[in-house]
């Protein structure tokens, strides 16, 4: 992996000289990608940092045939684990869930003194976005997590169903009226419960909803050297924002045709 656009320096090419190495062409430390992954460090108390992370291919598809993983590569996850392992909470929505498997998120050694420095436990926790609670809370995600699971939902969800998670164990967070739930007061009560390092892996619908609600504060974008076709999402879907915008590019990474970039409000 090399930086075509220095981590550390903004007003520099790649071209330029670069002593700490990270131009060069090789496999990067999980804790070189901690620092150029970490979040911001001067946080102002009481509020949070949502930060996405997506793949898209050439084309726009954020999937083929309804899963991510195909698109992706070894560098890909590379970072997604590490971006897991600095957050306080991983946010994904229902459909998510369900199509990916999702499963617990585990403690990482390679990062154990660095959560334990920033005064975290072992491994993040994960926040389900769900209005109906369509779940099934027998799956690992709700069973056998190292910190409990945190399903978000509305005021109105089926009380039944509110049930049945609290029984398996998850704490549940109501951010919205009826069965909608609002992605900005999401944010919100998420940080208010201490989870103010915030990571949303999606899908589309859901970092839609946070980006038309002015939610996003920073989108880390792997463009997969592929093209699809077809009828794919892509990483962004529902209702348009009635002026886009204008994001500014942190870093850009590459490794085998790959690009990680990462972008800021």
């Amino acid at each position: 992996m090399r930086s075509l656009f220095p981590v550390t320096d903004l007003t520099t090419t790649a071209a330029s000289a670069d002593p700490s190495g990270l131009l060069t062409d090789r496999e990067w430390s999980f804790d070189e990608l901690a620092e150029a992954y970490a979040y911001p460090a001067d946080l102002p108390a009481g509020t949070s940092w949502l930060r996405a992370n997506m793949v898209s291919t050439l084309d726009g598809a954020a999937q083929h045939e309804g899963r991510s993983q195909p698109i992706s590569c070894a560098a890909d996850m590379r970072i997604f684990g590490t971006l897991r392992a600095l957050a306080d909470v991983v946010i994904a929505g229902a459909e998510t869930v369900r199509l990916e498997g999702y499963r617990p998120a585990r403690a990482r050694e390679a990062f154990a003194a660095r959560r334990a420095a920033a005064g975290q436990g072992p491994a993040p926790a994960v926040a389900v976005v769900s209005g109906s609670l369509d779940l099934d809370f027998a799956l690992p995600l709700f069973t056998e997590p190292l910190v409990p699971t945190l399903v978000v939902t509305g005021s109105g969800a089926p009380a039944d169903r509110i049930a049945a998670a609290r029984e398996a164990g998850a704490e549940v967070v109501v951010a919205g009226e009826g069965t909608r739930v609002d992605p900005a007061r999401a944010v919100r009560e998420l940080a208010d419960r201490g989870l103010r390092r915030q990571l949303t892996e999606g899908g589309p619908r859901l970092l839609g909803q946070f980006v038309a609600a002015g939610a996003l504060d920073e989108l880390c974008l792997t463009l997969s050297p592929m093209l699809t076709a077809g009828d794919a999402q892509r990483i962004a879907g529902g209702p348009g924002v009635a002026v886009p915008e204008r994001f500014s590019l942190a870093s850009l990474l590459e490794e085998d045709g790959f690009l990680f970039g990462r972008y800021r409000r």
